[in-house]
């Protein structure tokens, strides 16, 4: 890859919109948790059930937004979505403000927020495509990347330490401001967009194409198990995040910058992993690599379910997370690359979107589920049961390198 390779002004303000947008979400590291547990005292069970909230609409707007978005404009509609979420999240610092802030605005905000995250990265990922030329898609999206991780690094720990100098709902304006400074950014691009021209039943998502996705995977034999291994993992680990929020925070007494250190610290695995997964598979293969690193994603959970206070117990946070964090550094990109290549070329945008829509709900529920847990046996519990279960997935990763549906080099969409 040729990383100073210039991609033109356009895709420098795209990027620029991206970075300040992302950086600002992750200053805002699990603010509404935070809202709710400092300033509104909720209990696991109502900090589950906002965490969940979000990921269900998010999973119930896939299908009317995607079509909505194919055939319009799609700098306006990015540009629409950042003021929807400068609106909706600056909403609460006024209501704050004026001690009218309450647990149902925030349900409301991020309903609205979920929203508008999916119908903004649906339209950027056609932008992209457009300010960009196919040779230098894979530099473009590598730039994203390492921004994305960037941002998750270094936002926490500063949100942390924001919320104790000015108090919990300053991240949540920053971020607010980082969507209006996104939008500027975007329409900074300048240059005439076309309108796409409107093909088949006036661009609507059919039912029976989300349906026809869910028959291919569960009559695939590769795509069955990683499947569910993919969805159970992603479900768990997601399902102990507010549970853990409400430990550490709550029972244990952490500050809110340690626990956004916790979280950032070992998002450098990430980026170690990810650039360790391409010569793992050149050595040892890709079916070994993706076994190896889905079986030793899965030991980490079970740890958090230790954790004690003090530094001692931060330290056993950042460890657990960092070594979870590193094997789904190495595993994604190639569990990706996999899929990808037992997606027959036609089935690939209807795999994706049922794999997609199944994985948000599949977390909302789980989420919900487990703040009820919480609820009734403590966050520790809760906690180790997550862990134990997750131990049982290695055993649905696919036991054999059946490549037999393999497509060309270059078919699939990034992930």
């Amino acid at each position: 890859m040729a990383a100073g390779r210039p991609l033109g002004r356009q895709f420098g303000w795209l990027w620029a919109a991206y970075a300040v947008s992302t950086f600002g979400t992750r200053l805002a590291f699990d603010a509404f948790p935070l809202l709710a547990i400092t300033v509104l005292h909720a209990g696991p069970a109502e900090v589950s059930a906002l965490a969940a909230t979000g990921l269900a609409v998010g999973a119930a707007a896939a299908v009317p937004l995607g079509p909505w978005v194919e055939f319009r404009r799609k700098r306006p509609v990015m540009v629409a979505m950042d003021l929807i979420r400068f609106g909706a999240l600056m909403s609460i610092p006024a209501a704050y403000a004026l001690g009218r802030l309450g647990f149902v605005q925030l349900l409301i905000v991020s309903v609205v927020v979920a929203a508008a995250d999916i119908t903004f990265t649906t339209a950027s990922g056609a932008c992209l495509k457009a300010l960009v030329p196919p040779e230098n898609l894979l530099v473009a999206n590598g730039r994203l990347e390492s921004t994305t991780w960037t941002a998750t690094v270094l936002g926490p720990p500063l949100g942390g330490a924001a919320i104790g100098l000015f108090g919990p709902v300053m991240t949540v304006m920053a971020d607010a401001v980082s969507y209006m400074l996104s939008a500027m950014g975007i329409r900074a691009i300048g240059g005439r967009e076309p309108r796409p021209a409107r093909t088949g039943a006036r661009g609507r998502l059919r039912v029976g194409d989300l349906l026809e996705g869910w028959r291919y995977i569960l009559a695939h034999p590769a795509l069955r198990p990683l499947f569910f291994n993919t969805i159970l993992v992603s479900g768990l680990i997601m399902a102990t995040s507010p549970v853990l929020a409400v430990l550490m925070l709550g029972d244990l007494g952490f500050a809110p910058w340690q626990y956004g250190l916790a979280f950032a610290a070992p998002c450098v695995g990430g980026l170690i992993g990810s650039r360790l997964a391409r010569p793992l598979v050149a050595r040892f293969g890709q079916h070994r690599v993706m076994l190896t690193a889905g079986t030793l994603r899965a030991c980490w959970l079970l740890g958090l379910a230790f954790v004690r206070p003090g530094t001692a117990g931060l330290v056993l946070v950042i460890a657990v997370e960092f070594g979870l964090i590193t094997s789904m550094g190495v595993f994604n990109p190639v569990y990706a690359t996999y899929r990808l290549e037992q997606t027959a070329t036609d089935r690939v945008a209807r795999t994706l979107s049922a794999w997609s829509i199944t994985s948000k709900l599949t977390v909302a529920a789980l989420t919900a589920l487990w703040g009820l847990l919480a609820g009734l046996t403590g966050p520790r519990t809760a906690i180790a049961i997550a862990g134990l279960l997750i131990l049982a997935t290695p055993l649905l990763l696919p036991r054999h390198d059946d490549m037999s549906g393999r497509q060309p080099e270059g078919v699939g969409s990034r992930t």
